[in-house]
C-alpha cells in the first residue's frame, strides 16, 4: 500500500509536458525572422535571421550563454544563477518574456530584448526545440 501510494505522489508531482513537436516545427516559422537552428557542425536546420540567438540545442543549455550573442540584463542575471533551459521554462520565457523575466528576477523593472509573444503553441516549439540536439 505504501509503495502504490509513493507511486501515486510521483505520478501527480511529476510535471507533464504536452508539446507536440511536429506543431512546433511549424509554429518555428515565426520565430525564424529573429532566430535559426544551426548544429555545431554548422548544418543549417533552419536559417534564421540574426536579432536572436541560435536555438539549437537550447535544451539542457545554460540561460544566456551563447558567446556569440549580445543579452540583455534581466537575462543574464537568469543565466548568472546557473539556470538551465528546460522545455516548461522555454515555454513561459516565449509566452511573455518581460513577465518570466520578472519572474526569474524578482525586478519589476526587468526587460527583454525578445517583444514577441508566442501566446499560443509556446509548449509545441519548446517540444521542437527539444528535438533539436
Amino acid at each position: 500500500m505504501k509503495s502504490l501510494l509513493t507511486a501515486a505522489f510521483v505520478l501527480c508531482a511529476a510535471p507533464v509536458f504536452a508539446g507536440d513537436a511536429a506543431v512546433g516545427e511549424k509554429e518555428f516559422n515565426k520565430c525564424k525572422s529573429c532566430h535559426g537552428l544551426t548544429a555545431a557542425d554548422g548544418t543549417v536546420v533552419v536559417k534564421g535571421g540574426k536579432t536572436g540567438p541560435d536555438l539549437f540545442g537550447i535544451v539542457g543549455k545554460q540561460v544566456a550563454s551563447d558567446d556569440s550573442f549580445k543579452y540583455g540584463d534581466g537575462i543574464l542575471a537568469v543565466g548568472a544563477t546557473g539556470m538551465v533551459w528546460d522545455e516548461a521554462s522555454l515555454a513561459a520565457y516565449m509566452t511573455d518574456p518581460a513577465v518570466w523575466l520578472k519572474d526569474q528576477t524578482g525586478d519589476a523593472a526587468a526587460k527583454s530584448k525578445m517583444t514577441f509573444k508566442l501566446r499560443a503553441k509556446a509548449e509545441d516549439v519548446a517540444a521542437y526545440l527539444a528535438t533539436m540536439q
